[in-house]
């Protein structure tokens, strides 16, 4: 059967970085649309905010005053979802209870940040050039270089060419070692960021969560079945060579919109050779990645002319663990975006997504051909 009847007929595709399934309703796109187009939308906010909690100068809601910083600026998150101290809990347990069968627990701790990109109030990452999201990764690699476990085998790569910390902020390694660090950035409103200046944020837990978890598992699965080959490094080759998902690549990192993809214009930000973490690139594959980030964002912002709402987040090796799931590890990125078909119309997961399984409209091949459209200049400097 060819590849092009895909368009026209409901068909699951199979995710195996989670080893889950999604439902694809491709004929669903055909349905008339008569929903509201909105005009491009300019950039309204101030360069400096007064009121704005991030900018240089500002006062914290703990009573702190930010540096007069220009790139990054980096502090523990003032309300911090996992801390480090907290009450002891150990939890009673009795062999083959129900309770212990259907009730477990476990405490956590760690610590939680708050990194800005950009001293200015006004922009995003779509505004930022390759070479200003660049001290950002510096800034994300040297965390995590501070946070990795001293038994890693990644405690002993060292690059001469990462530069020292040029970021404002003071922070120390934790008190005890943590298994896992999620750095993300949720930009927009609809995403629940309540503070529009460019940030992101870093959580450091002592556990390893749901979702990393199950992409390890699957790519130590597929390394060992496969005599040593790492999936994303395949993928990226496949993706690369047939094109139809592929919105951006360079010679180190490969944007597409994937295969098994969930949200309408979800994209995979990959490492085309197998890099186990931040701490694996050297200073041009840096810069190449801080290119796919540039491109990526801004052409999300030019697909509906607006400020393009996602939650991005980078999946990398854990801080603590065997040497068998940090050899398995391969550094990506998703980035999650919930636009649908303007710059108000959204996809949501209810129904029969919550229920059964994850469903689309928009084959990721269709999301792709009209991400790759959308390269050229940021709209909002024509406006």
């Amino acid at each position: 059967m060819s590849d092009e009847v895909l368009n026209d007929i409901s068909h699951r595709r199979f995710n195996p970085l989670r080893g889950s399934w999604i439902l694809v309703s491709p004929h669903r796109t055909k349905r008339p649309w008569q929903g509201q187009q909105e005009a491009p939308s300019a950039n309204v906010l101030p360069q400096y905010d007064p009121s704005c909690y991030l900018c240089p100068g500002n006062k914290r809601a703990q009573g702190d005053v930010n540096p007069q910083y220009e790139n990054t600026f980096i502090f523990v998150n003032d309300y911090s979802a996992v801390k480090e101290k907290q009450a002891e809990y150990n939890p009673e347990v009795q062999d083959d209870s129900l309770s212990s069968r259907l009730l477990q627990v476990t405490p956590v701790t760690g610590k939680c940040y708050v990194l800005t990109f950009s001293s200015a109030h006004n922009l995003t990452l779509a505004d930022l050039p390759p070479a200003s999201i660049l001290p950002i990764i510096h800034t994300w690699t040297h965390l995590y270089t501070l946070h990795l476990s001293p038994s890693s085998p990644l405690a002993a790569v060292h690059d001469a060419t990462l530069p020292p910390p040029s970021y404002h902020g003071a922070f120390s390694r934790p008190e005890a070692q943590l298994r896992y660090m999620q750095i993300f950035e949720n930009k927009g409103a609809a995403m629940g960021c309540s503070n529009p200046h460019p940030h992101g944020q870093v959580w450091t837990t002592s556990a390893l969560p749901e979702e990393p978890s199950m992409e390890l598992a699957s790519l130590s699965t597929y390394r060992h079945e496969h005599g040593g080959a790492h999936m994303l490094e395949d993928y990226c080759a496949l993706e690369s060579e047939k094109k139809e998902r592929v919105v951006f690549e360079n010679a180190a990192f490969l944007a597409c919109c994937p295969w098994w993809a969930t949200w309408p214009f979800e994209v995979m930000i990959a490492s085309k050779g197998h890099k186990r973490a931040l701490v694996d690139l050297d200073e041009g594959e840096r810069m190449m990645l801080a290119q796919a980030i540039a491109e990526v964002t801004r052409r999300y912002d030019n697909l509906f002319r607006t400020q393009f709402p996602y939650s991005m987040g980078i999946h990398q090796a854990p801080l603590e663990g065997p040497a068998d799931q940090i050899e398995s590890s391969h550094l990506h990125l998703h980035f999650y975006p919930p636009l649908l078909r303007s710059a108000t119309v959204r996809k949501f997961l209810v129904g029969y997504e919550l229920l059964a399984e994850p469903q689309r409209d928009i084959t990721p091949e269709q999301a792709a051909a009209r991400l790759r459209d959308c390269g050229g200049e940021l709209y909002r400097k024509h406006l």
